[in-house]
């Protein structure tokens, strides 16, 4: 288990200013000051990289200039520069990128890793990351660090995509997609350490339901150690959990749901 995903490849150590902003931290608190998600709150100041997620820009190539952390996600990111204008923009780093490598956007452009392209237009097999759920809406799926969807069926208006989860999902196949999986593959075996490296990263701790009195949780009480005392398992209010389903159902998406995550 490795302390920081490995940041050999890292090449800058500030972010491009101009594709930067502030975004205020609300530390698990609602509008009115009160706690509603625990377990927030710290860290330290972090500043905000403007990811396009959408790369509207067709047929220009792009060159990448950096390699960079984002405090704000797992992935790497990197700055790119036009071609013709010189406009910066970030986008996500697909896994085996190096500076000064380019790629471009566009309906006919080559099977290379990072180009973009339509669902329709990649062939079945292919991995591909930063999918759109419908067509112009900007990159929804496979963002995170490694990820990746592998394209099995193109059919019908439709591509048929298996996700991490190992779920199948129909997209429409006009919707845009980059070609490879995203950056920073190691990231899952990243060890956080110490608890001081999880305040930094600006999670607070989390207490034992056990741990505590009965008037504050379900599970609290008993002199030492004490088995939960309730037969079924609860959140700290009362609200039974084994194996209850937390998707709407009638979530708008799930008629485009192929195959379920085991």
């Amino acid at each position: 288990m490795t302390s920081v995903s490995y940041r050999g490849v890292l090449t800058a150590k500030k972010p491009y200013k101009k594709l930067t902003i502030r975004l205020k931290d609300n530390a698990g608190r609602n509008s009115a000051g009160r706690i509603t998600v625990r377990h927030q709150g710290g860290g330290n100041k972090k500043l905000y990289r403007l990811v396009d997620f959408k790369q509207e820009k067709m047929n220009v190539p792009m060159k990448a200039l950096t390699v960079e952390y984002d405090p704000y996600r797992s992935a790497f990111i990197s700055l790119f520069e036009y071609s013709d204008n010189k406009a910066k923009t970030y986008i996500l780093t697909p896994n085996g990128l190096k500076v000064g490598d380019s790629i471009v956007v566009g309906e006919q452009v080559p099977l290379k890793t990072g180009n973009r392209l339509k669902l329709k237009s990649i062939p079945v097999g292919y991995q591909i990351h930063n999918v759109e759920i419908l067509p112009g809406s900007g990159g929804k799926l496979a963002r995170s660090a490694g990820s990746y969807m592998e394209v099995l069926a193109n059919d019908s208006g439709h591509s048929d995509l298996k996700m991490p989860s190992g779920e199948v999902r129909r997209v429409p196949w006009d919707c845009w997609a980059s070609l490879g999986q995203v950056s920073n593959t190691d990231y899952n075996l990243t060890n956080i350490g110490k608890a001081g490296r999880s305040r930094w990263l600006g999670i607070r701790p989390t207490v034992r339901g056990k741990a505590m009195n009965p008037v504050d949780h379900p599970y609290g009480g008993g002199e030492g150690s004490q088995p939960r005392g309730t037969r079924k398992p609860k959140t700290l209010w009362g609200k039974v959990t084994g194996g209850h389903k937390t998707r709407n159902k009638k979530k708008w998406s799930t008629q485009f749901i192929v195959k379920r995550r085991k």
